[in-house]
């Protein structure tokens, strides 16, 4: 999904929240950087194009924070189907895009975004490349 965007309302924007997007270094920049994309989140169904591209710019900026700084350990890890509704939810995705993206049916989209059914190594895969994150986020065998 490609979004326009008004280059005068994003900077506009961006000195509303007061906030420089950049590589996230300290847990006082990340704190900060959660509460503009909490509030961002909240206005989910009435966001301009900039609040969207900084909203999913935020999310990407505090997965990275994450993962280098709070890495999941094998003890640590969220269910497959957990992790896949945490990714779809930050990208503000239905449990029937999976239809799409994995060439599935409805039935088996919801049975796997609801954790009724696991998540087979091929459809990892898959998850993974769109996603941009392990495999094995998706998959534990």
């Amino acid at each position: 999904m490609t979004i326009t965007i008004n280059r005068s309302n994003y900077i506009d924007l961006l000195n509303e929240v007061q906030l420089v997007p950049k590589v996230i270094e300290t847990e006082i920049e990340y704190d900060r950087f959660l509460a503009v994309t909490e509030k961002l989140l909240s206005k989910r169904q009435s966001r301009t194009p900039e609040e969207s591209a900084l909203f999913m710019l935020l999310v990407k900026l505090i997965e990275d924070y994450e993962s280098e700084h709070y890495p999941l350990t094998e003890s640590t890890q969220t269910a497959p189907y957990k992790f896949l509704q945490h990714m779809m939810e930050a990208r503000e995705m239905k449990p029937t895009d999976l239809m799409g993206l994995l060439n599935i049916s409805k039935e088996l989209a919801r049975s796997i975004f609801s954790g009724e059914r696991e998540i087979d190594r091929s459809q990892a895969q898959h998850l993974s490349d769109y996603f941009k994150v392990s495999a094995g986020n998706f998959y534990h065998k």
